[in-house]
């Protein structure tokens, strides 16, 4: 018995002992504007990568799919390393090399083990600096985007958040997709790939973080031997800035008769990324919770959405979101459902909302305060999640907010401060729809818009 009660014991005090114990963050920028920044701990493993503000926010028009074009190309050599010598030389070290663009960031990383970090960030180095965008990679990539643009047809969560992103910020870089028009994937040259590198990858507007086993004096050591180079350096006032997004309340209906399920999303203008806001909001979407038929708990989830989901049948999934970017946001909900349960779930779905910004409980927000502490230590968890933190952190606050601040942020939001907060971004406000499907029974945009607010007598 005594030995069974000690682990409990130990694993009783971990959250406060997890949150001051996180080995402290280090941060050093380079004459050229590099922000190299790193956690040291004793993992045999580390992860290194390349955080940069280019995405697709940064394309027009006739260029959107060149982010995401140049992040194909990256793997496929260099000036230095041609051909498959690039990846091959990844795979004699045993790492794992892997990459993403969004609509404001592009990121490349490496895992490997930590002796091998000097060689990652020479790896990495080489790859930003003398991309090699080959011709006959160029024709041979664009035929594998060209096919993936049509998997990614198929993935109708994603079609409805781009068709919201559409509707939301029209006219402007944000409504463009991240991936760009099969028309620009067969039309970007060589020359335009070339333009975006030589535009976009440079040192002030580079973050490269490290987490796992590694010496920060090393990898600064290592950033300075390969990150300093004329590629890296801008020349003149040549700097992109972004212009501000206006968000507009309207719809898209892309309604298709033969597909068996509707996808619907529905969401307000959010915060951007350094707002205080956004944790209160986040706390709001974790009263609301989310939910799928394969989860367990049916009418007994804390969860009052779900539970109505359960108890009437209204949806195969759905779930809140709370995406921001450096000036903006999207704050909504997303769900799947059946034909005629589209009405049913709407009216739910905004009922609660409402119920947000007028009578949310000190007991939901304790739940849901909880549920985001969990969410939070669960970024502990491995050297990749830990890099990405870093590099994320640096490009939108500028720093690295320690755990310890977080979870004071969160402790300090009541009740009061959450109906506060919904109603300056909920209440009566004109909302953004996408709807993918069969949708003849989703509402006219006037009804959906009258359920922003209640009229109390």
């Amino acid at each position: 018995a005594a030995l069974l009660t000690l682990p409990r014991k130990r694993g009783a005090a971990t959250y406060a002992q997890a949150l001051q114990n996180i080995p402290e963050t280090q941060v050093t920028t380079l004459e050229n504007g590099l922000r190299v920044a790193s956690e040291e701990s004793n993992q045999p493993t580390c992860t290194v990568g390349l955080w940069i503000e280019a995405g697709s926010r940064y394309e027009d028009a006739k260029t959107n799919g060149a982010a995401f074009f140049v992040e194909h190309m990256a793997f496929k050599g260099t000036k230095n390393r041609p051909g498959s010598a690039f990846e091959k030389e990844v795979a004699s070290l045993g790492a794992h090399l892997n990459g993403y663009t969004s609509r404001e960031q592009t990121a490349f990383y490496i895992k490997a083990l930590s002796k091998d970090m000097p060689k990652a960030v020479e790896l990495l180095s080489d790859l930003v600096q003398n991309c090699a965008l080959e011709e006959s990679e160029v024709e041979k990539e664009r035929g594998v985007i060209l096919r993936e643009l049509k998997e990614m047809d198929s993935n109708l969560a994603d079609v409805t958040f781009d068709y919201l992103h559409a509707t939301a910020y029209q006219g402007t870089a944000m409504a463009q997709t991240v991936e760009g028009t099969t028309e620009n994937i067969r039309r970007l040259t060589r020359g335009d790939l070339a333009l975006y590198v030589d535009t976009h990858f440079k040192a002030p507007r580079m973050v490269l973080a490290a987490a796992g086993g590694i010496s920060h004096r090393e990898l600064v050591d290592a950033a300075k031997q390969h990150f300093t180079g004329a590629p890296l350096t801008y020349k003149g006032d040549s700097v992109p800035t972004l212009t501000r997004c206006r968000f507009t309340g309207s719809e898209i209906r892309a309604r298709d008769d033969a597909l068996p399920f509707a996808h619907i999303a529905l969401a307000v203008e959010g915060p951007g990324w350094a707002h205080p806001d956004n944790v209160v909001l986040n706390v709001a979407n974790a009263i609301i919770g989310r939910y799928d038929r394969t989860f367990g708990g049916g009418k007994n989830q804390s969860s009052r959405l779900a539970a109505l989901a359960v108890e009437h049948n209204l949806c195969h999934s759905f779930e809140p979101f709370n995406t921001s970017y450096s000036d903006t946001g999207l704050f909504g909900f997303h769900f799947v459902s059946d034909p005629l349960s589209i009405d049913d779930m709407m009216f739910c779905a905004q009922g609660e909302w409402m119920r947000l910004c007028t009578s949310t409980t000190e007991s939901e927000v304790t739940r849901a305060k909880n549920y985001l502490r969990n969410a939070m230590v669960a970024q502990l968890d491995g050297t990749t999640r830990v890099c990405e933190d870093i590099g994320s952190h640096l490009l939108h606050y500028g720093r690295r907010i320690p755990l310890e601040e977080w979870d004071a942020r969160i402790s300090a939001v009541d009740a009061r401060t959450v109906r506060d907060v919904c109603s300056k971004y909920i209440y009566d406000k004109c909302p953004a729809v996408a709807a993918v499907g069969p949708i003849e029974q989703l509402l006219d945009y006037n009804r959906i818009r009258s359920s922003m607010y209640w009229v109390r007598l």
